[in-house]
């Protein structure tokens, strides 16, 4: 199951996305066997960049991190692929903060289309995503083409889901499929 949740700044996606992801994993069935960890949480910003707000930010996401998660930091420009071979529920958190780590915006959709294929039968996964659609038009070349990339990357993921959640103002919408 692949679950994708969007929202603006603050909004309280990432909120709902870690609920959503313990909620998931608890549903699993259990396995003795299993020494891994029930979620990997994959964290796509790195902090201590010079941004003392933007580490401060990072600092809560991590405190809400319930203690049995693992968590694998993504560097800028990294892939995905490894992170989503994980057992378990996988949540990233996010994929605007990937996207932008990519010189031009360019991320390698294929790759991400089949990895995100590879789960989808047995092991959930959750995607954080910005939605920065919705926002003041962009001023500059570099905040449009982000902007752009970012919708393009939205759609193919909301179109591959099983699930797309807008959080506006904390409050979780539903989005169904337009089918024509």
């Amino acid at each position: 199951m692949i679950s994708l949740v969007l929202g603006g700044a603050r909004s309280g996606k990432s909120e709902i996305a870690e609920r959503l992801a313990a909620r998931l994993s608890a549903e699993l069935p259990s396995r003795p066997d299993a020494l891994t960890a029930t979620v990997t949480y994959v964290a796509t910003a790195v902090a201590n960049r010079g941004d003392s707000e933007f580490d401060e930010r990072i600092a809560q996401h991590r405190a809400r991190r319930p203690g049995g998660w693992a968590t694998v930091e993504v560097e800028a420009g990294g892939s995905l692929t490894g992170a989503l071979a994980s057992d378990g529920v996988v949540l990233v958190d996010s994929l605007g903060t990937w996207l932008a780590g990519h010189e031009g915006f360019g991320v390698d959709w294929d790759e991400l289309a089949t990895a995100l294929e590879r789960r989808r039968l047995d092991r959930p996964t959750v995607l954080v995503s910005d939605e920065v659609g919705l926002g003041v038009h962009p001023e500059t070349s570099a905040g449009l083409g982000f902007r752009d990339a970012l919708g393009e990357l939205n759609r193919r993921v909301g179109e591959m889901a099983d699930e797309v959640l807008l959080v506006v103002a904390g409050r979780v919408l539903r989005l169904g499929r337009d089918d024509g």
